[in-house]
């Protein structure tokens, strides 16, 4: 992994352009990416190679439909805890890392602690996560919110 600046990398307008090029279909050709951004092949290749060198690019990847593949169940689940030592943490972490159904976990400020956002079959699918969960670290109080419908979701960061 390569290592990042702590600091924001410094991008100009052209850098930009490609990043949004690149965020709506990273499977362009460099010259299709040359030519909507208004430059040449070569200087794209260098700043795309720039900006992953940097860390702004991080991997790129393809999208997949959740119901295309049998996860069209989203789950959003708060997790209180009243342990907040470094074992506990680490544990945490450790067995979020491991199960591939969390899409997201953000530890947050104020009285929810951490939010995890699930794919999963069913609900069957989410009482295993959340068996799975509790068998590994003491939690305080979960609460799981059923997504009903998916009104946006984009991976697109607007720069």
């Amino acid at each position: 992994m390569r290592e990042r600046s702590e600091t924001k990398a410094r991008m100009d307008l052209l850098d930009r352009k490609i990043l949004i090029e690149l965020q709506d279909d990273a499977s362009q050709s460099l010259d299709d990416i040359a030519r909507k951004v208004g430059s040449s092949k070569t200087p794209v290749w260098n700043r795309i190679r720039k900006l992953k060198d940097a860390g702004v690019i991080r991997r790129q990847t393809v999208v997949l439909d959740p119901a295309a593949v049998g996860l069209d169940t989203c789950f959003f689940v708060l997790i209180r805890t009243s342990e907040h030592e470094a074992g506990w943490q680490q544990r945490f972490l450790a067995a979020l890392q491991s199960r591939p159904e969390v899409l997201e976990a953000h530890r947050l400020a104020g009285e929810i602690d951490y939010i995890v956002k699930l794919r999963v079959s069913d609900a069957r699918a989410y009482d295993a996560f959340y068996q799975a969960l509790i068998a590994e670290v003491k939690i305080y109080n979960v609460t799981a919110l059923l997504s009903m419908e998916e009104l946006k979701s984009t991976t697109i960061l607007p720069v």
